[in-house]
């Protein structure tokens, strides 16, 4: 299987899995960590502080690196919805900004403080410039529309996503949950 053929595969099932968790829940049980009431509590139940590990480019160029630096800041509300930021060094070692708002699905739990997760998130990303700036779509005021789903894991205050973006690649994160 190609890196690009992955990719999609991943998309694919990290949307499944979270229409499946959504439409899952019967109407009279409303578990809180399912219900999609809006808007979201204004309340914060915790922050993500979080950085990349590992990225990989499913068709790599010669110009495209893989050492991304992403420094990244949730905050997260009782009811799983979330806000965030992240700076890092995008595939053409530009300076670039994430800012965003999403949702997690709790799709598992395991042992004692241990979730499989989904998240979704949406927002805007600034940063493709110059020769690069058509390397994503949307980017006229480089300035993009983006949306990125994940799936995750959670052990105590340890949290780690697999994020795919776009068709382009995917990056593997962890952080630490205050």
């Amino acid at each position: 299987m190609t890196y690009r053929a992955f990719g999609k595969l991943l998309v694919i099932l990290s949307w499944a899995l979270v229409a499946s968790q959504v439409h899952a829940t019967p109407v009279h049980a409303n578990p809180p960590a399912l219900s999609l009431d809006w808007p979201p509590k204004l309340e914060l139940d915790h922050t993500l502080v979080q950085t990349s590990l590992y990225t990989r480019h499913f068709n790599p160029d010669p110009e495209h690196t893989n050492h991304q630096e992403l420094i990244g800041l949730e905050f997260h509300t009782p009811d799983d919805w979330l806000a965030g930021g992240a700076h890092f060094q995008n595939s053409f070692a530009q300076d670039t900004f994430y800012l965003y708002v999403g949702r997690q699905f709790p799709l598992w739990h395991f042992a004692h403080d241990t979730t499989l997760r989904a998240k979704l998130t949406a927002g805007l990303l600034h940063g493709y410039r110059g020769e690069y700036r058509d390397k994503i779509p949307f980017n006229h005021l480089e300035t993009a529309p983006a949306a990125l789903p994940s799936i995750g894991i959670r052990w105590k205050r340890v949290e780690g996503d697999l994020i795919v973006f776009g068709a382009a690649g995917l990056m593997i994160t962890a952080g630490l949950r205050f």
